[in-house]
């Protein structure tokens, strides 16, 4: 069998083109181009070539329309068997191609050139061209046979001088075509085929190859009027032939002529083509086919078939009918010539058979089907054992990955690889279903994979190991999950044996290990926030809220923007990152060289990395680089140096990849086989590179990790900014955000302010001053524990640290530039330093009461009053101490007095803790006299709290009370009774209970706790909510006064300028020590006057008695033992109290025995009011109201 027949084949003469000496293989092709382009020569051209000797037989040439075919053999081919059956198998010419300069001598030339063509029993016409000859070439005068020189010139004079020798030679063959049918016609011919038998003829086979033979020789006379351009001429031999060869049943050379008829049909229509004809030539040829069919001999099977006639008349109607609208007919055909196929005694022939079939196949658009007869190609092929023969095998197995979707990225064009480039940057990563199915069939795996195997082992054979690591690479990455972990190691190593024969640095299109996904592309850090820059404002970077590095933010205002046109903004010299995964889903560790990321502009450096992946894991890994100029950046995916070959794996390729797993066409998701969670697909924005922009890194000076704070603790941190950019920093501010601001109690901003401009590599350090807050109660329980690294994490997942927010910036530029063009103003950036600060429990507070105590007053001559005292400067209480102010005439009781507040402390923490209060002391009532002194405090000895221990504080109050007592005060316990409107609560109401209010607020502000561990830390209780439960208890005793107030004096000699009990103006008086050291004698009557004081706002009418005891409590006065003579009533004493005033009762005591004495002024209320009984909480309106007064200490000296 013959390649590439057709039904016109059997009208084309054969030239044998054979190089003659050196000839480069390169200007071979180049001549053999030349040559194809004149495979038609019209007949009307080679008359002036052409010298008719005598009458041709060609009666009907066809000299204006008619041509000669030539099919030109580069390298000549073997004589044919066939050649008496079929002309046009001859070899009839042979055109010597010589090139001059490798072959300078001519006459060797020729003789190299007539011993070639010799070669060739059936060559008529016979020339040696000779290209490029040199000048002693040409000058040369002898004349040589059949040798043509083609002079040096330019490309379109060679070809028309190629044109012109070939006119020649077509003339040349047609008069030897006349003579050589001229003398089989007078002389006739013997044609014998291999069919015929080579054994001692009998005479009866005699007689019938006698009869045979004109028949024969017709049908050759045909062939050769059909080379000879004449369908006419050769169609009426063919039909003389046809009727001989019926008779003599040679159905062979019936077939034969037949099969010449058609060509003849369709040289003469010259290529018209019609339905008529159409059935004309299936009809005909089909009767070949069946004529082919029935020239078999049985005992010639061995040796000899008319079978590939057959099959090749079968190819040759389906080449002819080749088109879609007729493909059902064709695939019939192609399938009947495969069947018969298994007949064919010789390979070749079955090479040539399966290579013809894929052809057509291919020719329908039925791509699988010839991938089938293509790999049936390559069998043939991979079966000869040799390396040309798997190079061969290789290169058609290639050409059938396109339709198994195995191929390699090298066979896909560029410009398909741009395309799938644009729409990945326009269609975000999304693709068509149909693309994907395009690109991954998992019903073909199995098919794939020997596919792909068979070209590994002809890569092998072939000794190409680049094409055998591309071939390996493809079958592990998209058919893991099919091969065995033993298999698996196998394509590694195979990979590895094919890259030790590459040289260093090869790179392959097609990717193996590992699988490659973009992760994300993380914000920069907080450094690194661009903010946009308004010159005209002080404030420039108000209104332009960074968006971190994307342009776009779910989050910004204004109008809707897509998300798929995200930008990033890089910039000139500064390290960017990129997060990639990476999966390894097979049984063997993957070691990975280098890996970086593949980008296609030239403006960024990129950083390799190595990795190693263990069996069936993922890893997410870092990719950085720096960009080095302005401009976009386009990252198409990662470069990978791996099993020795450098490879490009995209991120599209990957993405289409899970998106078919997504859609199960895809065999297994690489990522998910290695543990790895399902990611949704990220898109690569349009990055942009930006001009270099100052940089101001920063780090808290002793380490980044969390500043341990307890609650209450006062603690500098120092914080180092140094400007790691390359352009100076010429603007800054400073502010707060986040939570617990308040926490941060000072920052230096004056410090890093004047080191502006701050040059590249400047550093400056500021000290913040940080105060721990107050932990809630969740966060107490959880900060208490033991581990204060344990509870550490949870404090700082809460966000419930401050961040100190710097905008900084560089140089403006160019006023006019920024004038003309406002988007020229370099933006400035924005550092964010988050302030880790994690808050500890420290002292817990466990509970708090308010405890009183209460020293009787000394009676005695005191020649001030208490108002007059009250009102004197601070000053001028000379001889009192700080601690004396705490104790002092409560002037609502008339005592002395004391009160503490308890705090019971617990530390749970693992250190020691020393507690110290301080109390301020309340300045005098003379606000305008104010010294220096008036705001002092007083501090008490320190109180130790160790580790898992309890201890309680006792903090000193100040005595106060409100000036009166007033039924507003008691106005929302009335209210819940229904006994007083709320609505009508005027104004003196109001200010009654802000006052109490104010009070309660004063006295607390004036307590502090303080606390300090080790040598460094120290702080603040915060103690006011303990102060105020405590005081919430006890407000009634601690804040109201008394209805009525008791005192004691000394009246000697009727004293007007005696004191008398008054009412500050203040609830809390200063505090005066008023013990008067006149002293009481025994034996002698001593006046008295006992003071009662109305507290309230209406008379108050009383009954009133007084009670002296002695230093053991016995009534000194009544029974028979009594020691204290009195003068006056000391009981049943009627009064009334006028509101807010004071009314005095005199009597006179004679002490009979000198010693201690206490005077106990008591009364009963008459007629006691709403207000009254609220304050004694008495809930009966007639249970009498009974006051009692403080005791009040007498000293009685005895006599000389």
């Amino acid at each position: 069998m013959e390649p590439d027949v057709s039904i016109e084949t059997s009208c084309m003469i054969r030239i044998a083109v054979l190089p003659i000496g050196d000839v480069p293989s390169t200007l071979l092709r180049d001549y053999h181009s030349m040559l194809l382009r004149h495979c038609t020569i019209p007949l009307s051209t080679i008359s002036s070539f052409y010298t008719e000797h005598q009458k041709s037989p060609f009666a009907h040439q066809p000299w204006e329309t008619g041509s000669l075919r030539f099919k030109f053999v580069l390298g000549g081919a073997p004589p044919s068997p066939w050649e008496d059956f079929q002309p046009h198998r001859k070899i009839l010419g042979v055109i010597g191609i010589c090139h001059c300069p490798s072959s300078p001598d001519l006459d060797l030339v020729i003789d190299q050139f007539n011993a070639a063509w010799r070669g060739y029993s059936s060559v008529l016409v016979q020339r040696c061209f000779a290209f490029s000859p040199g000048d002693s070439q040409l000058e040369d005068t002898k004349k040589r046979e059949n040798l043509v020189l083609f002079p040096p010139s330019d490309r379109s004079a060679q070809e028309l001088h190629l044109q012109t020798m070939m006119q020649d030679i077509s003339a040349s063959l047609l008069m030897e075509f006349e003579k050589w049918v001229l003398q089989a016609e007078s002389a006739g011919t013997i044609l014998k085929t291999p069919l015929d038998s080579q054994a001692t003829l009998s005479s009866e086979e005699v007689i019938k190859a006698k009869k045979r033979r004109l028949a024969r020789a017709q049908k050759t006379i045909g062939d050769y009027c059909l080379l000879a351009g004449s369908p006419v001429d050769a169609n009426a031999h063919y039909s003389t032939a046809l009727e001989l060869a019926r008779l003599t049943a040679d159905y062979f050379w019936y077939a034969g002529a037949l099969e010449g008829s058609v060509c003849a049909l369709l040289v003469d229509r010259m290529g018209q083509k019609d339905i008529a004809i159409e059935d004309e030539v299936r009809y005909r040829y089909n009767s070949v086919i069946v004529h082919y069919r029935k020239s078999f001999i049985q005992e010639n099977a061995q040796r000899v078939s008319p079978l590939t006639f057959e099959l090749e008349a079968t190819l040759k109607l389906a080449r002819f009918l080749c088109r879609r609208e007729l493909a059902k007919e064709v695939s019939e055909l192609l399938t009947s010539a495969a069947d018969g196929a298994k007949s064919l005694i010789d390979a070749s022939d079955k090479l040539i058979l399966f290579v013809e079939i894929a052809r057509l196949f291919g020719t329908l658009g039925y791509q699988r089907k010839a991938a089938f007869f293509s790999r049936q190609v390559a069998q043939l092929y991979l079966q000869q054992e040799n390396r040309f023969a798997a190079i061969s095998a290789m290169q058609v197995l290639a050409m059938t990955t396109k339709a198994y979707r195995v191929q390699s990225r090298t066979s896909i064009s560029k410009q398909s690889l741009s395309d799938e480039t644009e729409t990945g940057h326009v269609d975000s990563g999304k693709m068509h279903h149909q693309s994907v199915v395009s690109l991954f069939e998992s019903q073909w795996s199995t098919l794939q994979m020997v596919v792909l195997r068979e070209i590994l082992l002809s890569a092998v054979r072939a000794g190409d190991p680049l094409a055998a690591w591309s071939a390996a690479a493809r079958l592990l990455r998209s058919y893991y999950p099919l091969i065995t972990p033993a298999g698996q190691n196998g394509l590694a190593r195979a990979l590895t044996n094919s890259a030790e024969r590459l040289p260093s640095g090869t790179r392959c299109a097609d990717p193996a290990l590992p699988f490659i996904r973009l992760y994300s592309f993380p914000l920069h850090p907080s450094q690194m926030d661009i903010v946009k820059r308004n010159p005209a404002r002080e404030d420039w970077w108000a209104g332009s809220a960074p968006s971190g590095p994307f342009i776009y933010t779910p989050f910004s205002k204004g109008e809707s923007n897509d998300n798929s046109k995200q930008e990033l903004v890089w910039i000139v010299g500064e390290p960017v990152q990129v997060f990639v995964e990476l999966a390894n889903p097979c049984g063997f560790d993957l070691s990975v060289d280098s890996i970086y990321l593949s980008v296609q502009s030239g403006n960024f450096d990129a950083f390799p990395l190595s990795v190693d992946l263990p069996p069936n894991s993922s890893q997410v890994i870092t990719l950085s680089g720096i960009p080095t100029s302005i401009g976009p950046v386009v990252i198409r995916g990662c470069t990978v140096h791996c099993f020795g070959v450098i490879t490009e794996h995209r991120f599209k390729d990957v993405d289409n990849l899970l998106l078919g797993a997504a859609q199960g066409l895809v065999l297994s998701d690489p990522f998910r086989c290695c543990g790895s969670p399902r990611l949704r697909s990220v898109s690569v924005p349009s990055i942009s590179v930006i001009p270099p922009l100052p940089l101001l890194v920063s780090h808290v000076v002793g380490g980044d990790g969390a500043i341990i704070l307890y609650e209450g603790e006062i603690r500098d941190v120092w914080i180092n900014l140094a400007n790691a950019g390359t352009v100076p920093i010429e603007q800054v501010h400073i502010s707060l955000s986040g939570k617990n601001q308040d926490s941060v109690i000072s920052i230096a901003y004056e410090n890093l302010k004047s080191a502006l401009p701050l040059k590249p590599g400047a550093e400056i350090t500021i000290p913040v001053t940080l105060k721990g807050w107050r932990l809630f109660l969740g966060e107490s329980d959880t900060a208490a524990g033991k581990n204060a690294f344990g509870s550490m994490g949870r404090t700082l997942k809460d966000g419930s640290s401050p961040s100190l927010l710097i905008h900084y910036a560089g140089p403006l530029g160019d006023a006019e530039d920024i004038e003309t063009n406002k988007s020229s103003v370099p933006p400035g950036r924005r550092l964010i330093v988050p302030l880790q600060i994690c808050v500890l429990q420290g002292l817990t507070f466990v509970k708090a009461r308010l405890l009183s105590m209460e020293i009787p007053a000394h009676v005695g001559e005191s020649p001030s009053s208490l108002a007059n005292m009250d009102s004197k400067p601070f000053g001028e209480a000379v001889g009192y101490s700080k601690i004396d102010r705490l104790v002092k005439i409560d002037p609502f009781r008339g005592s002395w007095g004391l009160r503490f507040l308890e705090l019971e402390l617990s530390n749970p923490t693992d250190v020691v803790f020393d507690i110290s209060v301080s109390v301020q002391l309340e300045k005098s009532g003379n606000e305008d006299n104010l010294s220096v002194d008036s705001a002092a405090e007083y501090g008490y000895p320190k109180t130790r709290i160790d580790r898992d221990h309890f201890a309680r504080v006792l903090i000193p109050l100040e005595h106060f009370k409100l000036p009166f007592l007033d039924g507003s005060i008691f106005s929302k316990d009335l209210q819940s009774d229904g006994s007083t409107a709320g609505r009508n609560s005027n104004f003196s109401e109001r200010n009654t209970k802000a006052e109490l209010n104010a009070s309660i607020k004063n006295l607390i502000s004036r307590i502090k706790v303080q606390w300090q561990s080790g040598r460094n830390s120290s702080g603040e209780l915060n103690c006011k909510d303990a102060i105020q439960v405590a005081l919430q208890s006890s407000v009634m005793d601690v804040l109201l006064p008394d209805p009525l107030t008791f005192g004691f004096r000394l009246a000697r000699n009727g004293s007007e300028n005696a004191a008398k009990l008054d009412l500050p103006k203040e609830p809390d008086t200063s505090i005066q020590h008023i013990a008067s050291k006149n002293s009481v004698i025994a034996h002698d009557m001593t006046p008295f006057e006992v003071l009662v004081r109305n507290n309230t706002k209406e008379t108050i009418k009383i009954n009133l008695s007084v009670t002296c005891r002695d230093v053991a409590g016995a009534n000194s006065v009544e029974g028979a033992k009594a020691t204290v003579i009195w003068a006056g009533v000391l009981s049943g004493i009627t009064m009334e109290v006028p509101p807010l005033e004071e009314t005095k009762h005199g009597f006179s005591l004679y002490f009979l025995v000198p010693g201690e004495y206490t005077l106990v002024a008591a009364a009963v209320i008459d007629d006691a009011n709403d207000v009254l009984r609220a304050r004694a909480k008495s809930e009966s309106s007639d249970e009498p109201i009974f006051c009692r007064g403080p005791p009040f200490h007498v000293h009685v000296n005895g006599t000389a």
